[in-house]
């Protein structure tokens, strides 16, 4: 572990996996499924745990891969990111931990219509489903090679970087519109334009 909480306010940083698991669970209500209500929780800042999520989206403890999927997914519902850092949380004890890009993948893309139009829906890989919407938003970043990474967000202050067959999916399926007086490429989904790029330098793009 790279710190560790101190005292009686210590328990889930000094406690290892095992007792996160229990302390995630009953956060959890006992449901594996469950969202538990993490952004009405505020409690004291225990320390740090050796855990990391890397940017293909497995987690790690102690540098292994946790590969219990159900677990992975418990531990998703009690996480939090604040202030450009991201913990695991319960009603009594917070842990920071270290995320290299975004906590989710979206690895998964449906395309369905309703009253406004086209609407995506996405799954993640901890099997949240998201419709991309004015409350789910796609935004993108440019990449080191200059390429482009789209992110959804999925809740509170949680993103999904979409993945690259993901990407191309979006590339085919994307139009063109005036935003602000200038030809844009980008999504549609319910009701929203989420723009890309410059509208020429997608038409040049190889």
């Amino acid at each position: 572990m790279a710190k560790q909480g101190q005292g009686a306010q210590g328990q889930i940083a000094t406690s290892g996996l095992e007792g996160l698991t229990t302390a995630a669970t009953q956060a959890a209500g006992g449901k594996v499924r469950g969202l538990p209500p993490v952004h009405l929780w505020n409690p004291p800042f225990c320390g740090d745990l050796d855990m990391r999520i890397a940017s293909d989206g497995t987690w790690y403890y102690l540098g292994s891969p946790i590969g219990r999927v159900a677990l992975v997914r418990l531990f998703s519902t009690i996480l939090k990111r604040e202030d450009g850092k991201h913990f695991l949380v319960t009603p009594v004890e917070k842990v920071g931990i270290t995320v290299d890009d975004a906590p989710f993948l979206a690895v998964e893309m449906e395309k369905q219509s309703d009253e406004r139009g086209p609407r995506l829906r996405f799954r993640t890989n901890v099997d949240d489903f998201v419709d991309c919407d004015a409350g789910h938003r796609l935004r993108f970043e440019t990449a080191d090679d200059g390429g482009l990474m789209p992110y959804l967000h999925v809740r509170g202050d949680l993103w999904a970087k979409v993945t690259r067959a993901l990407y191309y999916d979006l590339v085919d399926i994307g139009e063109e519109r005036v935003v602000d007086g200038r030809p844009m490429f980008g999504i549609a989904s319910a009701g929203e334009f989420f723009a890309m790029a410059d509208a020429e330098q997608m038409r040049e793009a190889p």
